[in-house]
């Protein structure tokens, strides 16, 4: 994957000029330690993973020691393995102050990293998100990659896509090392990622006793992709209660495996529902989990739209993440049932987006675009996100955008 250019290389090599510490989350197997190794070719940066259980004991029982034998520049792989490094770590950057881009640090249990990180290297370090590969990193357009915004605009570089070719870029997911190695047969690999995942995070990581259960939870997590999220009936789909779905959804969001799209949520008004959707980040292993064979069977079965909007919402969230950028990224619905898929916001100015299975979007697929000037706020552009092969303006206030071209 060495040749694999990620729109975040450049981000990360200009964030290493000005920080101290720079830590690079991301769900596990997206490319990290790759898009590290690469920038660091050719220095004397190196290279040590806690994944090794040597490196592991001695950052965890003596971090200064570690520390010492392991001096900047460095990466540390895996660092949320031992947290106890991070005390260290400031103790170092502060007698080298001057010494930019120190640590490079990865890790694939963001939440849980933070409370050290705020705790110990507040001011010192930039954090910044890796997904799986966008489309634009696939097809290596160089107009391609910008943070998402509706526009009448046609996207440069960009080649039109049948319904089945898009499907099947969905199914075959996102994950760099089956793109790059067409050797690997897909089930197998997605099938030993969830073995490992919860071998290695979940059952150790997080002392969850029921890994069989939690695998169940999974799948039944990724069967309600793109829908309310709603704890009772996952809960009684696999026989736990309510308070275990909840915490095992806090693991899920944590490993950078789901995303909770949440509700803009104004103080001027209470009528917005206050529940999430529930977004995996993967399309590919989504529909391992739920058991899709091909993409045709995924394009024409039940869950083909509520896919389609998870691939949607992922690309989107890639555009802002692999430029450095935390989207400010929303869902609308209101208790009469109104429903934007997508609100982002920028500068003051609501994008209302939908996303749609349709080769024919028309003024009905955007007619709740409406119901945000509620919100007293200023309202774009919208966009209905979907299948028709070009950009056509729709009304002065909504335009049809190629899901390819986001």
């Amino acid at each position: 994957m060495a040749d694999l250019e990620r729109t975040l290389q450049p981000v990360m090599e200009k964030t290493s000029k000005g920080f101290r510490v720079i830590l690079l989350n991301g769900q596990r197997q997206v490319g990290k330690t790759t898009l590290l190794k690469n920038l660091a070719k050719g220095t004397s940066r190196k290279f040590i993973s806690l994944d090794d259980m040597n490196a592991r004991k001695l950052a965890k029982n003596d971090p200064e020691l570690f520390i010492a034998q392991n001096p900047p520049p460095i990466v540390i792989d895996e660092v949320q393995y031992a947290p106890e490094l991070f005390s260290y770590i400031k103790i170092y950057v502060d007698e080298h102050r001057e010494q930019k881009g120190a640590f490079w640090l990865t890790g694939s249990q963001k939440y849980k990293l933070m409370q050290g990180v705020q705790e110990s290297l507040a001011g010192r370090i930039a954090i910044l998100d890796l997904m799986g590969l966008s489309y634009p990193e696939k097809t290596k357009n160089p107009f391609a990659g910008k943070p998402f915004l509706p526009s009448m605009d046609k996207l440069k570089g960009s080649k039109k896509l049948s319904p089945q070719d898009v499907y099947k870029h969905i199914w075959e997911g996102a994950l760099p090392e089956p793109f790059v190695d067409k050797k690997v047969e897909r089930d197998q690999y997605y099938s030993s990622y969830i073995q490992s995942y919860i071998e290695r995070d979940v059952k150790d990581f997080y002392n969850v006793e029921k890994p069989l259960q939690f695998f169940d939870f999974i799948s039944i997590v990724a069967a309600h992709t793109g829908q309310l999220l709603n704890y009772s009936s996952i809960a009684r789909d696999i026989g736990v209660d309510v308070k275990t779905a909840q915490t095992w959804m806090g693991i899920l969001e944590r490993s950078a495996l789901v995303y909770l799209l949440r509700p803009y949520f104004p103080n001027i008004t209470k009528r917005i529902i206050k529940t999430p959707k529930v977004y995996f980040l993967d399309t590919g292993l989504c529909s391992y989990l739920t058991k899709w064979l091909t993409p045709e069977s995924l394009m024409n079965g039940a869950m083909s739209g509520a896919i389609l909007e998870t691939y949607a919402v992922g690309e989107i969230l890639k555009s802002y993440f692999h430029n450095g950028i935390e989207p400010a990224i929303w869902m609308y619905r209101d208790a009469n049932q109104n429903e934007v898929d997508i609100v982002l916001e920028q500068d003051g100015t609501l994008y209302p987006i939908e996303i749609k299975k349709t080769m024919n979007p028309g003024s009905d697929d955007c007619k709740c675009f409406k119901e945000l000037n509620k919100l007293k706020k200023k309202v774009g552009l919208g966009a209905v996100l979907c299948l028709k092969t070009e950009r056509l303006a729709i009304s002065r206030e909504a335009v049809s955008i190629p899901i390819w071209e986001i």
